[in-house]
């Protein structure tokens, strides 16, 4: 690919000619899996922030908590730009301010500034959901899901790895290398997009405004649309409630575990990246209402072993019956992001059909909508934490992951 790719523009329902080769899909994989790591890294370093700043753990829960908010608030604010401004200018810059966002979290000396940076850095990653339409367009339609399916891959590999990198950080350097180090790694990826990225300028006569008026028009229009984020929306509730809170259970007894313990556990999640790519195919073969009954029950369990796991085996005083009760949790790990992850792919892939000409609107709001579940999760689990110890965290993610299932189970057939 050359240094200066061409600039194309909309014409008709998708303008640009397929051209997404295996290179290309691997950089948006990589790209994402890079941009989305800041997202979740707060979950386990809530111990070692709430330290620094003299917050309880409920108060360090909003370092994740707003940056979570933040991401919303760009993928409805920022996302949709993707219809209204040329593509590569928008991701590079929208880069550059993550770099700054990270910069200041690495080195902010009050709490007031680390939370605004939080907030910052969330908005800024909204990147990530830029780069999923574009690849989206470049893809040929046939092969649409299974585009989608492989950067889905790099995205949760960088999600489901944000948390054991973040852990590690602590052993090496502290929290604050980390951000340092990803402020880094961020700013090496601006440039390399800035390269690999086709110029697209789309073809669109409305104002800004407007642009963010009509994602009301397209929620109302589009029932998959409603129904997908719905779903994602619940799942991710069930992740952000899981996730917050189980590096707080592991520290504890029987469990006990130190920083590489808790990495080490949240390596066990990756395995579920694995579905993505097959979850993408079963919406090519048309299973997508299957797969996601499928994707609800896997979410719905694992909440049920990861109670079994956190509270019934571990009240056991015996080495064997710990043994037996971080097992169940790390299966309930995976098991959990192995349904988050397939329903969101087939979301996806479902969404990014409707309307190509505003796949960058469609892409805002379904995402920015499943976000403000995940970050309702977040929220809830600490609160949860605080008054009712691990139960309580398994009754407010039994809530969202029982929802999604009996919504699913009551849809017709289609």
């Amino acid at each position: 690919m050359s240094s200066e790719p061409s600039v194309h523009h909309a014409t008709g329902a998708d303008a640009a000619t397929p051209k997404l080769g295996r290179g290309l899909t691997a950089v948006f994989a990589v790209s994402v899996g890079v941009a989305v790591l800041s997202l979740y890294a707060s979950q386990p370093l809530i111990g070692p922030i709430g330290v620094a700043f003299g917050w309880n753990p409920s108060e360090a829960g909003l370092a994740t908590t707003l940056t979570l908010l933040g991401y919303a608030s760009g993928l409805f604010l920022l996302v949709p730009l993707v219809d209204l401004v040329e593509n590569r200018s928008l991701i590079v810059g929208t880069l550059a301010i993550d770099v700054v966002a990270l910069a200041v979290l690495a080195r902010a000396p009050t709490p007031s500034l680390f939370l605004a940076a939080c907030y910052a850095t969330g908005v800024a990653a909204s990147v990530i959901q830029m780069l999923v339409p574009v690849a989206v367009r470049l893809a040929p339609e046939p092969r649409r899901g299974q585009v989608v399916g492989n950067v889905m891959s790099g995205l949760m590999l960088g999600i489901l790895l944000s948390r054991p990198a973040a852990s590690l950080a602590v052993e090496l350097g502290g929290w604050r290398w980390f951000y340092g180090w990803l402020s880094a790694a961020v700013a090496v990826l601006t440039v390399v997009l800035s390269f690999a990225i086709p110029r697209y300028q789309p073809r669109c006569a409305q104002s800004y405004w407007k642009l963010i008026g009509s994602m009301a028009t397209i929620l109302r229009q589009e029932p998959v649309l409603r129904r997908r984020a719905a779903y994602q929306a619940l799942c991710m509730g069930t992740f952000g409630a899981f996730w917050t809170s189980i590096s707080l259970r592991l520290s504890t007894a029987p469990f006990d575990l130190g920083p590489k313990g808790i990495a080490l556990f949240a390596l066990a999640g990756a395995a579920g990246a694995v579905v993505a790519p097959v979850a993408g195919r079963a919406g090519d073969r048309g299973w997508t209402q299957g797969a996601t009954r499928v994707a609800h029950l896997a979410v719905t369990g694992a909440v049920a072993l990861a109670w079994i796991g956190g509270h019934v085996l571990a009240r056991g005083s015996s080495a064997a019956s710990a043994g037996m009760a971080l097992a169940a949790l790390a299966l309930s790990a995976v098991l959990l992001d192995l349904g988050v992850i397939a329903d969101q792919t087939l979301g996806r892939r479902a969404v990014n059909l409707l309307q190509p000409q505003a796949r960058g609107r469609v892409n805002g709001l379904f995402t920015g909508l499943f976000f403000l579940g995940a970050a309702a999760g977040s929220g809830a689990s600490g609160f949860a934490w605080m008054h009712w110890g691990w139960p309580g965290v398994c009754g407010v993610a039994l809530a969202f992951a029982g929802t999604a299932l009996a919504i699913s189970l009551m849809a017709q057939p289609r």
